[in-house]
């Protein structure tokens, strides 16, 4: 980390603001992992209070979806805004599609991110696959997969004070986070998978208990052949709803919008937990298979839902 007077708008690192600050840590429940709160898209506006209540509760991340053709907030400028209404609490996309975006400006607007939240921010990436956000941003669908390992390749050198070219300079701010903030891929095809282990960040696994554990082992597989030290970082996704009926079925009616696209959407929103006891069981799942972290990903707009969420994990 580096020093904190070179921290834009903030005085210390996500650990050491939290300490200063009178905020919680973040907790590990008696799982021995950590908890974290995916954030809704429908109502942009009350996404302060949502930051406010899980800083206030043992919650370790806040994450933002990402989608071009849609009504959601774009996630860097929302992360950016929250950063500011927070101090201890991490900010994550999950996942940002970067092939969409242009790579030297993202890899501005990320370490600037990192620079605003003092350290706080995780990269989440991943390909997409939607036709309609390659349409609008101009971009070729069948190379994404190509197109974001070259885009990590050149903001790791942009993260790190090279320049861009011979005949252009370097692009700042320096990221707050060494070499640039913490990645993390998404996917579930082998290529997305050998990703991780490729550029040594962590996976994003948007995946149910009974079928994680292939994934979880390509991972580490992948991780063993890159010769990697230690092991992967894996983050779970879960979708919840937390309180009254009309909160779960406002959940279940944005995200039967949101995936309206997808073979799979019925599924998932069949398989969303709404009772206290099913997130507790998954916590204890994905725990016993080497989760490091769990994020809830809510979609209904109730805030309540925090508080709820932390009586849930305890």
């Amino acid at each position: 980390m580096t020093d904190s007077s070179s921290a834009i708008g903030t005085s210390s690192s996500g650990d050491r603001a939290g300490a200063s600050s009178g905020q919680p840590e973040a907790l590990r429940t008696a799982h021995g992992v950590k908890v974290g709160i995916g954030l809704p898209i429908a109502d942009p506006q009350s996404l302060v209070a949502w930051a406010e209540r899980a800083e206030s509760g043992p919650f370790s991340t806040l994450g933002l979806l990402d989608r071009l053709v849609y009504d959601n907030p774009e996630p860097l400028v929302t992360l950016a805004h929250l950063a500011g209404a927070t101090q201890r609490i991490r900010l994550q996309t999950e996942v940002l599609l970067a092939p969409l975006r242009e790579t030297a400006l993202l890899a501005k607007q990320v370490a600037t991110l990192d620079r605003l939240s003092g350290g706080r921010f995780t990269l989440g990436l991943g390909v997409g696959g939607r036709a309609d956000d390659h349409e609008a941003s101009g971009t070729e669908l069948r190379t994404r997969g190509k197109r974001l390992d070259e885009q990590v390749a050149t903001m790791r050198r942009l993260w790190s004070g090279e320049p861009y070219s011979e005949s252009c300079g370097a692009i700042g701010p320096q990221p707050q986070t060494p070499g640039g903030p913490e990645l993390l891929f998404g996917g579930f095809q082998p290529a997305a998978l050998e990703r991780v282990a490729r550029w040594g960040g962590g996976f994003l696994a948007a995946a149910a208990p009974s079928w994680a554990p292939g994934l979880f082992d390509t991972v580490r597989r992948f991780w063993r052949d890159y010769d990697r030290a230690g092991s992967p970082r894996i983050v779970a996704q879960v979708n919840v709803a937390l309180g009254p009926q009309h909160v779960i079925d406002d959940a279940r009616a944005a995200m039967s919008a949101y995936y309206a696209f997808s073979d799979y959407g019925v599924n998932m929103v069949e398989g969303m937990l709404t009772t206290p006891d099913q997130i507790r069981t998954v916590t204890k799942q994905f725990a016993d298979l080497g989760a490091d972290e769990v994020i809830f990903y809510c979609y209904g707009r109730d805030p309540e839902q925090v508080d709820r969420l932390a009586d849930a994990v305890g």
